[in-house]
């Protein structure tokens, strides 16, 4: 059991659970899983370029990420069905508390000017959304070696029924939202 996961079980169940008055703990709000997912279009002329995508965000995420395509043409983008533009990567179980503990105590406090994330990012049913401009802000990848930094979406998917819930999760795992 990871440290997140431990937390989350001991301190942060229980106060949801009053917070809400829930009668079952089967109610109560928890993670379902993680999806990171960087888009990649120019990927689709330049093939070397995807394959670095994927070297990275298995190295972020701690396990092997899919190269997504197209599925359908475009012709105003140069994009036919079956081409590669982008990879992803989902995460469940330990390694999803793992992520989402570095997540939130390395890499967003590394970000230049980092004021909070802003809470615009939830779907309406407790699921969040956050996008990030530079992925180097991860410490699995050095910053030098990296030529052309990319912008990554992490969605994290609760099973909370509402954005309050799933905000409140988020909050008392320390996702550090805007004031």
């Amino acid at each position: 059991m990871t440290r997140l996961e431990k937390e989350y079980r001991e301190t942060v169940a229980p106060k949801l659970q009053t917070a809400f008055n829930y009668k079952s703990s089967m109610q109560i709000p928890g993670l379902e899983k993680i999806s990171l997912n960087i888009g990649l279009g120019a990927a689709s002329q330049n093939n070397k370029l995807m394959e670095e995508a994927v070297v990275e965000l298995t190295a972020i995420a701690g396990q092997k990420a899919v190269v997504t395509r197209a599925k359908k043409s475009i012709a105003a983008f140069k994009l036919r069905e079956g081409m590669p533009i982008g990879c992803r990567v989902t995460l469940r179980g330990a390694r999803m508390w793992d992520f989402l503990d570095k997540l939130v105590n390395f890499a967003l406090p590394r970000v230049r000017d980092f004021r909070g994330i802003p809470d615009r990012g939830f779907d309406g049913r407790g699921n969040f959304t956050l996008g990030i401009k530079e992925h180097t802000i991860f410490p699995e990848l050095e910053a030098d070696r990296v030529d052309n930094p990319k912008g990554m979406n992490i969605t994290i998917v609760t099973t909370a029924k509402s954005d309050k819930e799933g905000k409140q999760l988020l909050e008392q795992l320390g996702m550090p939202f805007r004031k």
